[in-house]
This record gives C-alpha cells, structure tokens and sequence, in this order.
C-alpha cells in the first residue's frame, strides 16, 4: 500500500516504509508529517508486524522540512505556528514510542528534522558517507521539536555543539556521539545488517520487544530510586506472561519457543 509520499510493503513479518519525495530529498510537509504518523500507529498495531524499516527513496535519507511549507509557516500566527509544531511532535513520537522495533536505513542526507527521524528509531544504520546535521541554526530557527528524541540519543553536551554550530557531520561522527548505532561502506552491505537485525529480532518475543522499549523509556523518565521499583514490577510482569512461562519452559526444554515456530511456518507458507 501506499501513497503518491509514502510507500509500504510488507514481507515477511517486516514492513519497510519509505518516504518518497525523492524530487525534493523526502522533505516532508504537513501531509507527509500525517502520512508517516498514520503509518506508525497502524503498523504498530499489527500482529503481523514485528518490525519496521524506515528508508527514503532517491538520493537522500530525508532532508528536513520542505522549502515550501517553510515558506508557508512566515505567515503563520503563534497558534499556528503551535499547531503544526505539535503535529510534527507526534510523528516523532509515535515513531519512538511504536511498539514494534523500528530501523532506520539512512542513506545520502539526514538533515535537520531527517535527522530526528533518525533519533526517534531504535536503531540506526548509515552509510559512512551520509551527512547528518541539526541545521536549524542556519536559517534562524532551533531544532525544537526533534530535541527530546536526540538529546536522548546523544546527551545534551554533544546536542549544546551540534545544535549551536549547525555543522554538516559524517556518519562516523553519527555513530561516536550515539546518533545511529552502526555505520557500513555501502549500500549492499547497509542492507545485510539491516537483514541480519530483522533475523535477531524475529527470533525475539514480539511482546517483550514492545515491553523492553517501554522499559528503557520508563527507566530513563525515573530517579535510580524509583527506576529500580518500576524495573522489578515489569520483571514480575514478563516472567508471569505468556511469553516468559512460555520462553522459559522452552529454553529448559530446549525446544524452540513458539514465537520462532511461527515465523518459520508463515515463510513457508507463503511459497518464499
């Protein structure tokens, strides 16, 4: 399915979601921000889905905002300018907070609000010569919006250097600070990691996947105190779940737990 900006194909248990703007480097607009946050929270209910990719098409990742909706929003009021700020929000977060792993396949540029799409996936994965940058500063705004999913990702020392000079930075750059998680010479080898995630994450309980994202949120919104307390209560949860009597029993059993017969039973089935 898919529309003239976004396209998906689902295979396999793996939704790949593409932003195709490739004429102006998938810069979303307003319609684009709805297209992708739709995307998100439907995929994320889906049973079976158990992880999405993130790409763009043509020669860039994502290049931020469109020069036309930019031009638009000088006239905006405060109101508006609110508004439209706090849909872009929700793009970011229903990307991070989705419950289904989410990789981002980032290639040619990651700018600006490209590269907060890119701090809102789980793991990232660029090419080494793919330009990253927090432009905003550039054009006499500020990397608003996107600040909480990568000053998570980054801390706020590296986000107060890249924020304030609004410098263009390499993928190795990328991967020292923590923005993305891996960095590979081209783009065969971008897609067998890409692969070799989906197959790590497919023999992983779907539930637990989506209850170790909530974790990593909850432990990270809370004192040490309080992290601790919250930490045993999901532990508790998890290993009186389905997943975890069921995981447990087949790791002693040592049999395959039924998560892994599943997906070998849905690639045969479909003749693949």
């Amino acid at each position: 399915m898919g529309t003239n900006m976004l396209k998906i194909d689902i295979h396999k248990h793996a939704a790949f979601v593409l932003l195709d703007r490739p004429d102006v480097h998938n810069a979303f607009n307003g319609e684009l921000v709805l297209r992708v946050t739709e995307a998100f929270a439907e995929l994320g209910q889906r049973d079976e889905v158990r992880v999405i990719v993130l790409a763009g098409n043509g020669k860039s990742f994502c290049a931020g905002a469109d020069l036309n909706w930019m031009k638009r929003m000088v006239q905006y009021s405060h109101d508006e300018n609110v508004d439209d700020a706090r849909a872009v929000g929700q793009m970011y977060l229903t990307i991070a907070k989705c419950p289904k792993p989410v990789i981002a396949r980032v290639h040619g540029a990651a700018l600006g609000g490209g590269a907060g799409l890119v701090a809102a996936c789980d793991i990232g994965i660029a090419i080494e010569s793919v330009q990253f940058g927090f432009t905003e500063v550039k054009l006499g705004i500020i990397p608003a919006v996107i600040s909480p999913f990568v000053i998570a990702r980054v801390g706020p020392g590296r986000a107060r250097e890249f924020f304030i000079t609004g410098e263009r930075f390499l993928a190795p750059v990328a991967m020292n600070i923590g923005l993305i998680q891996h960095v590979v010479s081209h783009e065969p080898a971008l897609d067998a990691l890409i692969d070799s995630k989906i197959s790590q994450i497919l023999t992983s309980a779907p539930g637990a996947i989506a209850a170790a994202k909530e974790l990593v949120f909850g432990v990270a919104a809370r004192n040490l105190e309080n992290s601790l307390e919250f930490a045993a209560e999901r532990i508790a949860l998890a290993r009186a779940g389905a997943e975890g009597q069921a995981g447990m029993r087949a790791f002693l059993e040592r049999q395959k737990p039924p998560w892994i017969e599943k997906t070998d039973k849905a690639g045969k089935d479909d003749g693949k």
